[in-house]
């Protein structure tokens, strides 16, 4: 059935990253695409905070707020553990889905998510802003046509920073597992390739064109960490696909100067540069001088709403759960790695956080250039040298392999 517009929604996790939901809210209210018709947050949101959207209901229950608003999408954007069920909680009421990346701790919370949004008959977008962007068909058919001849691979490279306080911004962050309060534990995988810069992997992959779940033959990882953390800050993964090309995408959250993530595709006649969070993609190629080329991106809640609200059914959505499946087998073959190793204190150095209130980052010292070679070369950092990753504390597994 068609759904009118604006489309009424509730957003779940309007804090932290679900700031920028909210503001994305704001502007879509504004185009008389929405209506923000709730928020879910255990603690509720100041007037200030909803300043522009009227009378808003407000609850920590998402079941009692889709049940009190009749809303007809619901924007999710809360700890990664709670994904799939408050996906399902959501599905059960016939709401239609954006939820916020990754969808599930490990591949099997995804399956369960995708069998219940399926079951229900709801759309369901999974919240990868960077597959919005057109540059990722423009660059495919690039690579179709053969401006840069075959295909060698495509390597990508994440260097950001997070100070010491954004591990402890919530008990979730930077963990891989949390005790549930009934002696066992749930999955968490809040990894650099997993969480902050899981748009490196997601949009590797779908440049490749191997985002099914199916599409992927091995996944090798080099997991470590300079914080104080469980989870991985100083990662390299490399993924074969099943029609022999490879991914790999070398990230840090201990970056010495951070810059903007890129993704690159090496052809055998040049190599196309995609920055994803610009939109903005370089080509190079024998023969020809560097040309540069920024494209427009389709918000990922706009095209659900044109999906939800197209009478001739026409409009698809752009990111499927279906076209998530290689990203989350290598969320489970991370998570199913062995538990990050720590880098020697003489491999990283602190410098002031940058917030003003003496918190501190930690470095690693040459990163930078560690990340940038990788996506180069396509190779790992201790292929590179790294004396920190010389000696394999884990050996790289694939996922089949440690499901064994």
């Amino acid at each position: 059935m068609t759904t009118e517009i604006p489309v009424p929604v509730v957003l779940a996790g309007a804090r932290g990253h679900g700031r920028w939901h909210l503001d994305n809210i704001r502007r879509l209210a504004d185009a008389r695409l929405v209506t923000l018709a709730g928020v879910c947050e255990p603690k509720p949101l100041s007037d200030s905070e909803l300043a522009g959207f009227g009378d808003v209901a407000q609850s920590p229950d998402l079941g009692d707020l889709l049940d009190r608003t009749g809303a007809r999408a619901a924007v999710i954007c809360t700890p990664i553990p709670t994904h799939t069920g408050l996906a399902l909680t959501a599905a059960a009421r016939g709401v239609h889905l954006l939820l916020e990346k990754p969808p599930a701790p490990s591949y099997a919370e995804y399956e369960r998510m995708a069998a219940g949004v399926a079951a229900a008959g709801v759309a369901c977008q999974i919240g990868f802003q960077s597959l919005g962007s057109h540059a990722v068909s423009h660059i495919r058919d690039l690579v179709r046509d053969g401006v840069i001849g075959e295909p060698l691979g495509i390597g990508a490279a994440g260097a950001w920073a997070r100070d010491e306080a954004y591990f402890r911004r919530a008990p979730w962050a930077g963990r891989r597992r949390l005790p549930d309060g009934t002696g066992s534990q749930v999955d968490v995988v809040d990894g650099v390739l997993t969480n902050p810069l899981a748009h490196a992997v997601a949009t590797g992959l779908a440049l490749d064109g191997a985002t099914g779940a199916d599409d992927l033959t091995d996944i090798r990882t080099e997991l470590f960490r300079a914080n104080a953390i469980e989870a991985d800050d100083t990662s390299y993964v490399s993924i074969t696909t099943r029609t022999g090309s490879r991914v790999t995408v070398a990230a840090t959250l201990c970056a010495e100067r951070p810059d903007e993530p890129y993704v690159v595709v090496h052809g055998t006649r040049g190599r196309i540069t995609f920055w994803y969070k610009q939109d903005r993609v370089l080509v190079q190629r024998a023969g020809h001088g560097p040309r540069e080329s920024t494209y427009a991106r389709t918000d990922l809640l706009e095209n659900l709403v044109a999906h939800l609200t197209d009478p001739a059914g026409a409009t698809g959505l752009l990111v499927t759960p279906a076209a998530t499946g290689a990203f989350m087998r290598v969320v489970e073959a991370v998570r199913r790695a062995p538990d990050p190793r720590p880098l020697p204190a003489s491999a990283w150095h602190t410098v002031p956080g940058g917030g003003g209130d003496g918190t501190v980052r930690r470095v690693v010292r040459g990163i930078d250039g560690l990340v940038a070679a990788s996506a180069d070369t396509l190779t790992g950092f201790a292929g590179l040298g790294a004396t920190w990753a010389r000696r394999e504390a884990d050996p790289a597994r694939t996922e089949q392999e440690a499901a064994r």
